[in-house]
């Protein structure tokens, strides 16, 4: 029979109930230790675990058999609550403000990076952000963070094997701008508000801090239905349910109170198995990602096939709207591949990824190391066979290299989780560490899951190999050989990509208007008393200013495409394209609608800069079988162009008036007023960053020196619109032989009259016409060989008949 006494280990992960009443506070303990009060608390890890054999000799050490002070200190010898939760005292055993005392006595290394992660750091998002505004002298650098952070000193202890610290040193210098040595925590927002009338762009660290910074790990952040979490380690690895609700056995932690976890576990590889009534599971759920991942780029809700609305439909029981998840509401879309598979996040993410290695990345694409072809190779290579770099070159031509090979052991801190047995290796990523859940098994590919399931899948060499590839695959990859050297999988792959076009952003400074500073809020627990807090009800961080966001329209069809930082085509989607309006103390309005600009001769903005308006590159994380050809080849919004080509919409420039009017558009009415303000700077659409002559009109990505939007010659070999034109202009009788050849399959029932008999006939025709032209070559060749051979016949036949003394012989 299980003992109960090691359930408690975590107790609630910081979720302690804090409303205790002083009277509950004074009573003494029945029993003595945590389960006086904690009894039936489900248990941190499975008893026999070696995680939590651990914690118990760690506890006998530390004078507590049941282990409870290893993680949340306390005094096992109190006989009140108050005596039992003396300083140090952690509810929060995961907190990044006390953990290198709790979880960093068996993590040391992942605790060491946390500070440096991006996830702490969030340093992309406030680079954007600051971008949007004009980018206030800081351009392209990443040198604003949460937190004051430096690198370490020796490069050498960046965590990784000795092939990806070569790689992510020549990155580092490829790219400074986006890996920096250090970052100073960014500014306060503005208090004097008489500044914003000289410099509106201050208003940028409101916006900053009270929306965009909420999910650092730092603090516990917004308590709103999907958004509840721990903070630091616990933010990903405690269960929280959507509804912040406790189901556990726990009676002094509130079942109808939100804020807590949903029960006493950590969740993380396969072998930390977490019960919820009558489930087990194993791995972090998707929705824990998404917790935070709901918003920028919107990877987590994607994922899941959720596409953001701005309707509340259909109706709930009682006539109710659509119940609002992380404050929005959603259509159903088609979820990843993976996520339909059974795949969890962190089975392709690792642990560099999330944890980062120890050295500042500004973005994305600065910490994750990993690339499709990693496990699906191409139809060239096993993954095996590719070069380190591949698809992950930042740089516009393919890399090339020796075989990255496999690898045939893990690093310790990777070795913490589940281990897999090699077998014919593990997987590398594309920066050279080995995947320690991804291994070869012959010429497959076999990846564990976290969540238990096995899946094994065939590489795209083995598909071509078997001649298993479908037409389609074959002809994308096999035949048209510049996707494959210039494109990610996922510009073909993302079934649709969510398109949030126009941020129309308001910050009103007016009279009692407040936002909860979140930066602020983070660094309250860098004081000593406000370390061990589980989170931040009761902070006075209130700073002026209210932030309001809208849209002008959302789209999930059809990406626009352009070029990533790594140098490949990709989709493109709109990342923060503001147009600004800020309300001063008084009501007054100091800039309305209004588009800032990027820095002079930047973007190819010219001596004037750039609209500070983006089309951000990125991996939508919607993959499913391909999207068709005409997607790209015969879209407008595809080369950049704008849906419809720009020209659904009419000039934002200026302000539409509905109302009374003549047949030349002379309103009637003296008193009118605009129905649809104007945004003075943008003329065209929102999705139109590139015009057809090739002028860039918006910035396309802005923390990589390659991103940008396709230029004149891929534009130019990527555009097949109207391409039937080509055939249909001389149908049905602009040709003689083609209007026989019309004529004649009209009356004998041949005309093609849908997709696959048209496409029966254009593969007739091209074949026709190439051999037709082939043939003709060929017949030519032989009949000049013909004629040459003729000529030399007719030549040597009248040498042989010449009569004897004639020719050039000399008289005699």
């Amino acid at each position: 029979m299980l003992r109960l006494s090691p359930w408690i280990i975590v107790a609630a992960l910081g979720l302690l109930r804090p409303d205790v009443t002083a009277a509950q506070d004074s009573q003494p303990s029945a029993t003595g230790g945590c389960l006086a009060c904690h009894a039936g608390i489900e248990p941190i890890r499975d008893p026999e675990s070696e995680m939590m054999q651990r914690i118990l000799r760690l506890g006998r050490q530390q004078g507590d058999p049941e282990g409870c002070v290893v993680c949340h200190g306390g005094d096992t010898s109190g006989q009140t609550k108050g005596q039992a939760h003396r300083a140090p005292f952690y509810p929060d055993p995961g907190s990044p403000w006390v953990n290198e005392k709790t979880c960093g006595q068996c993590h040391e290394r992942h605790v060491a990076t946390q500070m440096t992660s991006l996830m702490m750091t969030e340093s992309g998002k406030i680079q954007g952000t600051i971008w949007s505004f004009g980018a206030m002298d800081r351009g392209y650098e990443h040198t604003w963070g949460n937190y004051d952070v430096q690198n370490p000193a020796d490069p050498a202890s960046r965590i990784g094997t000795a092939d990806y610290l070569a790689y992510m040193e020549a990155l580092r210098l490829k790219e400074p701008a986006a890996f920096p040595d250090a970052q100073e925590s960014l500014p306060a927002a503005p208090t004097d508000l008489s500044l914003l009338h000289e410099q509106p762009e201050l208003a940028a660290f409101t916006y900053i801090r009270a929306e965009c910074q909420r999910c650092h790990l730092g603090v516990k952040g917004r308590q709103k239905r999907g958004d509840f979490r721990g903070m630091g380690c616990s933010a990903c690895h405690v269960p929280y349910g959507n509804e912040g609700l406790y189901e556990g056995g726990d009676p002094s932690i509130p079942r109808d109170k939100p804020g807590h976890m949903l029960v006493h576990s950590i969740q993380a590889t396969r072998e930390a198995k977490v019960t919820v009534g009558d489930t087990t599971y194993t791995g972090i759920p998707v929705e824990t990602c998404t917790t935070c991942h709901d918003r920028g780029k919107r990877i987590g809700v994607s994922f899941q096939g959720l596409m953001e609305s701005a309707y509340h439909s259909p109706f709930t029981e009682g006539g109710g709207g659509q119940v609002a998840l992380h404050t929005k509401h959603y259509i159903a879309m088609q979820e990843d591949i993976h996520y339909q598979k059974g795949m969890m996040c962190a089975d392709c993410h690792t642990s560099i990824d999330v944890h980062g290695d120890g050295f500042i990345a500004g973005t994305n694409l600065a910490q994750v190391e990993i690339e499709c072809p990693d496990c699906h190779g191409t139809p060239k290579a096993y993954p095996w066979e590719l070069p380190l770099g591949y698809m992950d070159e930042f740089a516009e031509s393919v890399q090339v290299g020796d075989a990255r090979g496999v690898a045939t052991e893990l690093p310790s801190h990777v070795r913490q989780g589940t281990v897999y047995p090699a077998e014919d290796g593990y997987l590398r990523t594309a920066r050279g560490n080995a995947f320690p859940d991804i291994v070869r098994r012959g010429n497959k590919v076999v990846v564990h899951t976290a969540s238990g399931k096995d899946l094994e899948l065939e590489p795209l060499k083995l598909k071509f190999e078997e001649e298993t590839l479908s037409t389609e695959a074959r002809v994308a990859m096999c035949q048209v050989g510049k996707h494959m050297d210039r494109m990610e999988c996922y510009a073909c792959h993302a079934t649709w990509v969510p398109q949030c076009y126009g941020c129309h952003l308001k910050i009103d400074y007016s009279k009692g208007q407040r936002s909860f500073d979140w930066v602020a809020a983070g660094n309250e627990h860098l004081k000593e008393s406000k370390r061990a807090d589980r989170g931040e009800n009761g902070y006075d961080t209130d700073m002026p200013g209210k932030v309001t966001e809208q849209r002008s329209y959302m789209r999930w069809e059809d990406p626009p495409l352009g070029v990533s930082g790594e140098g490949r085509v990709t989709p493109v989607t709109p990342g923060c394209q503001p147009s600004i309006t800020i309300i001063g103390e008084n009501g007054e309005t100091i800039i309305r609608n209004h588009i800032y600009r990027t820095p002079p001769n930047t973007e190819g903005g010219g001596p004037d800069g750039q609209l500070a308006i983006d089309m951000s590159p990125g991996q939508p994380h919607t993959i499913g079988k391909a999207r068709s050809c005409e997607s790209c080849h015969a879209s407008e919004k595809a080369l950049g162009y704008g849906i419809g080509g720009g020209r659904l919409t009419r000039p934002m420039n200026h302000p539409v008036v509905i109302d009374l009017m003549t047949a030349d558009r002379e309103i009637l009415p003296e008193q009118h007023i605009a129905q649809i303000e104007g945004i003075p700077e943008l003329e065209g659409d929102w999705s139109r960053y590139v015009s057809e002559d090739g002028e860039q009109l918006m910035t396309v990505g802005h923390h990589w020196s390659g991103s940008r939007p396709l230029n004149d010659t891929e534009r130019a070999n990527m555009d097949r619109h109207d391409i039937c034109l080509s055939c249909h202009q001389e149908i049905p009788t602009e040709s003689l032989a083609v209007s026989l050849l019309h004529h004649t399959a009209k009356y004998a029932g041949a005309l093609p009259t849908n997709r696959d008999e048209h496409g029966a006939l254009v593969h007739k025709v091209m074949l026709f016409s190439a051999w037709g032209q082939v043939s003709t070559t060929l017949l030519a060749l032989a009949a000049l060989v013909l004629l040459i051979w003729q000529s030399i016949r007719r030549k040597r036949r009248r040498v042989a008949t010449a009569p004897a003394g004639t020719g050039d012989a000399p008289p005699s």
